[in-house]
């Protein structure tokens, strides 16, 4: 894993506010892992309409959450300059725990396989240290 800062995960990802779900990258093996995380402020607008009265942070933005922190491991790496990751599949996704208004979703994923087209990765998500979400994902890489 790299020692010192990483860049801002704007100056690797195409994502912007307001679906740039990944605040900082901790921990990065350039193309083959990465760790990091996102920390909610509760003022997010989709707490609002889910649910009202129990705001709940929506599974499908858990694994968009960790397929950003896989995308900025894979562009880390020169090779693949000039590409986009784009989502292909996701498998085996598992919701354990809900992430609430406020609280941090730690990541931390792997690349699985890749090639110059397509590859695969597994990530994990967890809010104080539970597990809060685990998935397969699939990408192809196509020209940015």
């Amino acid at each position: 894993m790299t020692g010192g800062p990483l860049p801002a995960p704007a100056a690797v990802l195409p994502h912007r506010p307001p679906f740039l779900l990944l605040d900082e990258v901790t921990a990065l093996v350039a193309g083959e892992r990465a760790e990091g995380y996102w920390l909610t402020s509760g003022d997010e607008p989709f707490f609002g309409g889910h649910f009202p009265g129990r705001p709940t942070l929506p599974g499908v933005l858990m694994t968009e959450a960790l397929a950003q922190l896989g995308a900025y491991a894979v562009l880390s790496d020169e090779r693949m300059a000039g590409k986009l990751p784009l989502f292909g599949g996701i498998d085996g996704a598992r919701f354990r725990r809900p992430g609430r208004p406020g609280e941090g979703l730690d990541r931390r994923g792997a690349v699985r396989r890749r090639s110059a087209r397509a590859g695969g990765a597994a990530g994990e998500a967890s809010v104080d240290g539970a597990v809060a979400c685990s998935c397969e994902l699939m990408f192809v890489a196509v020209p940015a």
